[in-house]
This record gives C-alpha cells, sequence and structure tokens, in this order.
C-alpha cells in the first residue's frame, strides 16, 4: 500500500499526526538494511534549564544557537550553548555539523561537501539527515552556491517587500496605492 494512501486512510480514522512522522515509521518496514534514524524523545524530556534563569531553553532558542558561532555568542548565551551540551550529546553533534557546514558556506571551497554530506548522512539526526538528502537533490546548485560570489538576495528582498505591501494593503488599495508607496518618494 502506498503511503499517501495509507497517510489519508488514517487521517479519516482519527489519526492526528503528520505524513513525515508516518513515512518515519513506515521506513522501518520498508527497508529494514535501511538505518533508521534515532527516535526524539518528547519535547518535555528534551527541555534543559538556562542556567542564568533557571527556565527552560525553549527549542527556537536551542536552534538558533545551535547554528551561531561560539565567537558571536554572549556570556548567558555561551552559558545556554554548555548546558545544553552536557545535557544531550545529540545536540553536541548537530552543532558540530552545523559549524561545519557553516564553514564550508564561509569556506567558498567545496571539496569538504561531499565528506560533510557522508558524514550527516550517518550521524542518525533525523533533521540533518533530512537536510542532506534534501541538499543531494539539487548537488550542483549547492556546489555553485558556495562557490560562485553571486547572491539574488536583493531580488528576493525587494519580492519579499513588495508581497509585504499587497498583503498590508489587501483589500484596502488598488495600483495607485500600491505604485506610491513602491516608488521612492
Amino acid at each position: 500500500m502506498r503511503g499517501r494512501r495509507l497517510f489519508r486512510e488514517i487521517k479519516a480514522c482519527g489519526y492526528t499526526g503528520s505524513f513525515s512522522n508516518l513515512e518515519r515509521l513506515l521506513a522501518k518496514w520498508r527497508n529494514p538494511k535501511r538505518k533508521v534514524a534515532r527516535p526524539v524523545a518528547p519535547v518535555a524530556k528534551l527541555l534543559s534549564i538556562d542556567p542564568a534563569t533557571e527556565r527552560s531553553i525553549s527549542p527556537i532558542v536551542a536552534a538558533a544557537l545551535c547554528v551561531k558561532p561560539r565567537g558571536m555568542l554572549t556570556s548567558t548565551q555561551v552559558a545556554k550553548v554548555d548546558a545544553l551540551k552536557s545535557e544531550w550529546l545529540d545536540f553536541t553533534e548537530m552543532r558540530g555539523l552545523a559549524m561545519r557546514f557553516r564553514g564550508i558556506l564561509r569556506s567558498e571551497n567545496a571539496g569538504k561537501l561531499g565528506a560533510w554530506l557522508k558524514d550527516a548522512q550517518q550521524s542518525g539526526l533525523y533533521a540533518i539527515q533530512r537536510f542532506a538528502r534534501t541538499l543531494r537533490r539539487d548537488i550542483d546548485a549547492v556546489r555553485n552556491a558556495i562557490t560562485e560570489p553571486w547572491s539574488n538576495g536583493q531580488t528576493e528582498g525587494q519580492i519579499n517587500r513588495l508581497k509585504t505591501l499587497k498583503r498590508a494593503m489587501y483589500g484596502r488599495a488598488g495600483p495607485e496605492l500600491l505604485r506610491a508607496r513602491m516608488l521612492p518618494p
């Protein structure tokens, strides 16, 4: 039975999970030789305590700290990173892979990308494995993004600005107001 069909059937029976969760569960039976990522512990068990405030470190804060280099962290952020590292080996491994990938992007040398993708795939961390699979789908574009000095950031910024303006004026304005807001005074 195909995964999407099964997903629709169990969704109709009251399943509230996502397709990706079902897909991860089915992967064990589809290809028993395939290495399945380590299961993720429930969020309540994953929360580490911030030493400065004695509050839980939110997953969003942990994700932001995972990709920020140590030299750019404040002293309170360093304490949070140390608390996360001491409590969760997965965080340490994920941060290491994230920093390596950041280094590859900054170095403008795609030579280490293959080794990083292999390490990411073997990490056992589902999020990193999925990111690596996505990168492999369009590896030429990834290599070009690393090695080429070109960027479409300016274009994307202008598109984002236009969409923001359009959303702000939806239903209240016409092309004249849009033109007045877009063109400099």
